[in-house]
């Protein structure tokens, strides 16, 4: 899907949700004003103004409740959506930072590998001041064949995140493709740094 078509497509879907909170709004402001309009008490007194006002209130007031509890699953949704993209990364990212670990340090927790953003930042500023031995490269070269395949399946669950989601889940899974084609250690090196770069852009887009 051209990423112009799903900008478009979720912008809609944000106008359509204000429409029948507009049309409500000013339906009743403008009913309600024109009940309190001088001279009009007696004329619209057994009228089905008030009623008229009054299922415009509570219309507002339903669909602005609705439109929050449905924001609210959404923003839940693309949570799940996110966690289960980082989760795929868990086996990459372990090897890296069992591949960086200083001595006496325990390696990274499931949850760090899987939640923990500043992780991916502590890594990439390891790499730079460091260099990972070939069993290590290996080992990490090997997780990258495991998962990229994996990787490349979750493209469209990236797509229904955002256009930049997707735009960075690409070049994340192009890096996890070229780490697991290296056959060097200088382009296993760059290839891991340019790996967290990514992902580290990728986590610090908004849903």
């Amino acid at each position: 899907m051209p990423w112009r078509y799903l900008r478009r497509m979720i912008k809609l879907k944000r106008f359509w949700i204000f429409v029948p909170l507009f049309l409500f709004g000013t339906a009743g402001t403008y009913l309600f004003f024109l009940f309190l309009k001088a001279g009009n008490e007696g004329a619209f007194q057994n009228s089905l103004l008030p009623e008229l006002i009054g299922f415009c209130l509570e219309g507002f007031f339903l669909v602005g409740l609705f439109s929050l509890i449905q924001s609210r699953q959404r923003r839940e949704h693309k949570q799940e959506l996110r966690q289960s993209l980082r989760g795929a990364l868990r086996e990459i990212l372990s090897h890296i930072d069992l591949a960086l670990l200083e001595e006496n340090m325990e390696p990274a927790s499931t949850q760090s590998l899987e939640q923990d953003t500043s992780l991916v930042k502590t890594l990439f500023v390891k790499m730079h001041g460091g260099q990972l031995d070939l069993d290590s490269m290996l080992s990490i070269k090997k997780a990258a064949e495991r998962n990229v395949s994996t990787m490349h399946d979750l493209i469209p669950v990236a797509a229904q995140l955002s256009a930049n989601h997707m735009r960075w889940w690409l070049a994340i899974v192009e890096c996890v493709r070229k780490l697991s084609e290296a056959s060097d250690k200088s382009s296993v090196s760059f290839t891991i740094q340019l790996f967290l770069k990514n992902l580290g852009e990728f986590d610090q887009m908004t849903l």
